[in-house]
């Protein structure tokens, strides 16, 4: 379904990101594969915490169709990304989360990480560890192939026949 009319958000949690101690290499990545599907993109870096709730709020409040987060996912103490996006999700889809955190699963990082995917109205909503843009195309190949149909069904349609 490439080349619909689409507009996604990436939301990545990185205290030091944001603060401008290192620079974010996963935004980009997921900005690129948004642009390959002709969809008007941007990337938003927030502090790990409150900053990401309301960054993912104000993405889908603004009527944005694929909200997509990196960062904040695994169990330090700053690692609320989950907890902020959990009570803005309509519509969990833990088999999704699943599938995107199974590519990886050999790392540490990717065993202690808690994703979250779901979708609220017509907004899908993903959580990906930010551990490295490689982790965040180990997500992209996942979602690839889904996501036009996921839009489709969060937005009312039917399945192909």
């Amino acid at each position: 379904m490439s080349g619909d009319a689409r507009r996604a958000v990436a939301v990545v949690a990185s205290t030091r990101a944001a603060s401008g101690v290192y620079e974010d290499r996963t935004g980009p990545v997921l900005r690129a594969w948004f642009e390959s599907r002709g969809w008007e993109s941007r990337v938003v870096v927030v502090a790990d915490g409150d900053a990401v709730g309301e960054a993912v709020a104000d993405a889908i409040g603004s009527g944005i169709d694929v909200v997509i987060t990196t960062g904040g996912t695994g169990v330090a103490p700053s690692d609320v990304t989950p907890e902020q996006t959990a009570p803005l999700l309509e519509r969990p889809l833990p088999g999704l989360a699943d599938a995107v955190r199974r590519p990886g699963s050999g790392s540490r990082a990717d065993r202690c990480a808690q994703p979250r995917a779901g979708g609220r109205q017509r907004t899908q909503r993903r959580g990906e560890p930010a551990r490295s843009p490689g982790g965040v195309r180990d997500g992209i190949v996942v979602l690839d192939p889904v996501i036009g149909h996921l839009l489709d069904q969060l937005g009312g349609g039917d399945h192909a026949r």
